[in-house]
């Protein structure tokens, strides 16, 4: 046995007996006479004293460094009155040294791991084997170890089997995104690495394993945005013979445990709220609810005025005219509320028009804001009764296509809670249910909103009769204004799966090639089944407090989609190539 206990396990009941410690000089100190080292392994420090009367083991502790490797005996013993660190595990207790070993030299490294410094992120990354010593991050991985063996420990007592589905496997019909692998032994052909392991779980459930689980590594080649991971990791969930209100109720159980065993969190009962409701009061279809701040539709009371930037968006039946109450506003300098103006454009809003609410008794004379002229006062009063504001309150307007001005005011409730420091709660989860089947595209196609094997409220005949209103038997878990996970109850008949192909426009032929397997499967006795897939990352980024997913996976990609630590991607030899049957264009070699 190299060592008898960790750093971090050392305590009061171990007074006076004598232990080994292997780990990391964490920082080594001399205080009058006797070196002092805290010596770091994976939970926690411990201080071990050195004194002059061991002298060839003084001398040794005189020369080791930070990061050297050592491997300590010695004997445990209280800490003398004063000397106690509350802000150690092992604070109240020092171990003096008899043996020090060093096992292994450190080069300076190339940050300090004793405290933190700012040396960006590229740094930490090319170093990450480093970075992961600190206590903070290893912190991090640890937690992200809880929450999946909590999550196992639910599903297995809750009789799921968990069932490993292919990487390897084939391009997805849009192609869109995929990771592709060559095949040597099938010139000219390709493998794709899967997006999600939606089509095998449902397979599954027409074998008949009606509980499946998968925590699964998936991989999307995806234009990144701040914080999306090339590859990440799917809690993966399938059941058969439950409806959305059971499965709903099993997934609910599981993230209350969670909280409740890793963070003595009680989430309580989640509440429901339909698509239509979350994108009329929040502008989102995951709205984050410990955030005051509703958008309220006026489109009504504007309708009339001359001004047409408001009248044309309340006269559109895609319009839509909402405003948005900020509490205490009025007292916002120009210069913020031009900020502001500047960050709704992101989302296409053409601009962002407000009423200051100085004093609502003097009537127009009360109100501060170039549009009031505008609208007759009998309308205004309406829109401010209708938004509750006070003396004191800013109301921001949004008029444009609904789509615009949802997304736009519903990103400046977030920040304007964020930067006014509105939150009133901790944690918010709830459920966003009734999805629309489909979403319109820019030339009037329909595209499915979740996915094409989501099942609709209706039958096949309603579906295809009107496919824009239909309503789909999706749900989504969403926590703090994140989703942390998505589902639906599936198609479980031919028929309906036909149904959806045909409105998506994938021909009899196409949906032969891409989905005969699924069709096929969907003939021979599927039941009905549903389920559900949670994004790891994310949650365990919520549960951390962490400001990125890098920081909860071990060794992250940049936002590039890179490895700075090893170089991937990277350059591959010519042979190699041409055992795969591929060939480069000129113009990439060059780059």
């Amino acid at each position: 046995m190299m060592r008898t206990h960790y750093c971090g396990q050392l305590n009061e009941t171990l007074a006076d007996q004598e232990i080994t410690l292997c780990g990391w000089v964490h920082r080594r100190r001399d205080h009058g006479g006797v070196i002092f080292l805290d010596i770091r392994d994976r939970e926690g420090l411990a201080q071990v004293v050195f004194d002059p009367d061991r002298e060839e083991t003084f001398a040794l502790a005189d020369s080791v460094r930070s990061e050297y490797v050592v491997r300590i005996r010695g004997k445990v013993r209280a800490r003398p009155a004063g000397a106690v660190n509350p802000n150690m595990a092992s604070g109240a207790i020092e171990v003096l040294g008899y043996e020090l070993e060093v096992l292994n030299q450190a080069e300076t490294p190339p940050f300090p791991l004793n405290e933190y410094s700012d040396v960006g992120e590229e740094t930490r990354l090319r170093y990450r084997f480093i970075d992961l010593r600190r206590p903070e991050m290893a912190a991090k991985l640890k937690l992200r170890s809880q929450i999946t063996s909590s999550i196992r420990r639910y599903l297995d007592e809750n009789g799921f089997l968990d069932v490993e589905t292919p990487i390897l496997t084939r391009a997805t019909p849009e192609g869109a995104r995929d990771y592709l692998v060559p095949s040597r032994t099938h010139p000219g052909h390709f493998f794709a690495l899967p997006q999600s392991p939606q089509l095998f779980k449902q397979l599954l459930m027409v074998s008949g394993f009606d509980r499946y689980y998968q925590i699964a590594k998936c991989f999307r080649d995806e234009d990144l945005r701040a914080d999306r991971q090339p590859e990440f990791t799917q809690i993966d969930i399938e059941t058969s013979f439950l409806d959305e209100a059971d499965i709903m109720g099993l997934t609910e159980g599981m993230i209350r445990q969670l909280f409740k065993q890793v963070l003595d969190v009680d989430l309580g009962d989640f509440p429901h709220m339909t698509f239509e409701e979350a994108m009329r009061r929040y502008g989102s279809d995951k709205p984050d609810l410990r955030n005051p701040l509703e958008l309220v539709d006026v489109a009504d009371q504007l309708a009339g005025v001359e001004f047409k930037v408001f009248s044309g968006p309340a006269n559109d039946p895609k319009g839509r005219v909402a405003a948005l109450r900020v509490p205490g506003g009025a007292s916002m300098p120009r210069k913020q509320i031009d900020d502001y103006t500047k960050f709704v454009g992101i989302y296409g809003a053409k601009g962002l028009a407000y009423i200051k609410v100085n004093e609502r008794a003097k009537g127009l004379e009360g109100l501060q804001s170039p549009i009031v002229k505008f609208i007759p006062e009998e309308n205004l009063e309406v829109i401010l009764d209708r938004v509750g504001a006070v003396d004191g309150d800013l109301v921001f307007f949004g008029a444009d296509k609904a789509k615009i001005v949802s997304e736009a005011l519903g990103a400046l409730r977030i920040k304007l809670g964020t930067d006014l420091e509105l939150l009133t709660s901790e944690w918010a989860p709830l459920w966003v249910v009734d999805f629309p089947m489909f979403e319109e595209n820019d030339d009037g196609s329909l595209s499915a909103l979740h996915h094409p094997f989501t099942a609709p409220k209706c039958s096949p005949e309603e579906l295809q009769a009107e496919p824009a209103t239909a309503l789909s038997r999706a749900y989504d878990m969403v926590l703090n204004g994140t989703e942390l996970g998505g589902g639906s109850i599936r198609i479980h008949r031919k028929e309906m799966q036909q149904a959806v192909f045909n409105i998506l426009g994938i021909s009899a032929e196409e949906q032969q090639e891409k989905f005969g397997f699924l069709l096929d499967a969907l003939k021979f006795g599927a039941p009905p089944h549903g389920g559900l897939a949670f994004g790891l990352d994310r949650l365990v980024m919520l549960v951390t407090g962490a400001q990125s997913i890098r920081e909860v996976i071990a060794f992250p990609k940049t936002q590039s989609a890179a490895c700075v630590m090893t170089q991937a991607p990277g350059l591959v030899d010519q042979k190699a190539l041409r055992e795969l049957n591929i060939r480069l264009r000129e113009q990439a070699k060059v780059e």
